[in-house]
């Protein structure tokens, strides 16, 4: 169906791209907790397609789909931070890893081991191992990390302008040097899952067959990968904010 200007109705444009929200939606439930329902991420999924229909205009310089991939995924950002999915001790314990691997890589001029990391934080490997495990979903940024101090985030501020992914738009030269310069200094299978994750696109599973470990190793691996990322890019003054803001409620990024 068409309207008067001879555009498809909104409705069909939901049809149109209601995949589009599935699609997103599956993908983001690799890096999630098996307790997040993906029913729910594809239902603000919908919202944020019902918003971007709303809100778009032909000639911002962005074709609609990847305006629509934004506003979808943030809609789904914004429920999941609405429900706390990470649990706040999980986020403290992942920031206790950040330090270790801070002060660790600092002592041997190189990435640490799993050992020595589960050596510096005083628990076993296994105890640890099942730690990144329950920090599957763990992020890379959040929106307190780039908060300008006015209760505005980073993101949120520069989302409309952009018309890029959430993650894209942490593109100042600056992160975007550091964070090439972290990856290229993963451990090879750490590089190697985020290549398959974020590159080629494959999920959790098909990872752990390339690699040839369980899905369950692959989410360690990804945890772990975060957590050094993170201190590659957001550095000492992260650790330190955070550590001072244990008692406070943290809030979920990109």
């Amino acid at each position: 169906m068409y309207t008067a200007q001879g555009v498809l109705a909104k409705d069909q444009h939901v049809a149109q791209y209601a995949p589009l929200v599935k699609r997103i939606a599956f993908h983001l439930m690799a890096k999630l907790p098996a307790s997040v329902d993906v029913d729910d991420l594809i239902q603000n999924g919908m919202i944020g397609l019902l918003d971007a229909l709303g809100r778009y205009e032909e000639g911002l310089g962005a074709q609609f789909e990847t305006y629509a991939v934004q506003r979808i995924r943030g809609a789904m950002l914004d429920g999941l931070r609405e429900n706390d999915w990470l649990p706040r001790g999980v986020r403290r314990e992942m920031r206790r890893v950040e330090a270790a691997i801070q002060k660790l890589e600092h002592h041997h001029g190189r990435q640490p081991s799993e050992q020595e990391l589960a050596a510096a934080l005083d628990i076993s490997l296994a105890d640890y191992q099942q730690l990144l495990l329950e920090a599957r979903g763990h992020q890379l940024i959040y929106i307190e990390d780039m908060s300008d101090g006015a209760g505005e985030g980073y993101l949120e501020h520069h989302v409309a302008a952009t018309g890029l992914d959430p993650l894209a738009l942490l593109e100042e030269a600056s992160i975007q040097e550091a964070l090439v310069g972290a990856i290229g200094r993963l451990p090879e299978r750490e590089k190697l899952l985020m290549a398959l994750y974020y590159e080629q696109d494959l999920n959790l599973r098909e990872i752990g067959a390339v690699m040839g470990v369980t899905e369950s190793r692959v989410c360690q691996l990804h945890s772990q990968a975060v957590a050094r990322l993170r201190v590659a890019i957001m550095g000492e003054g992260t650790t330190e904010r955070s550590t001072r803001r244990r008692g406070s409620s943290p809030k979920a990024g990109a």
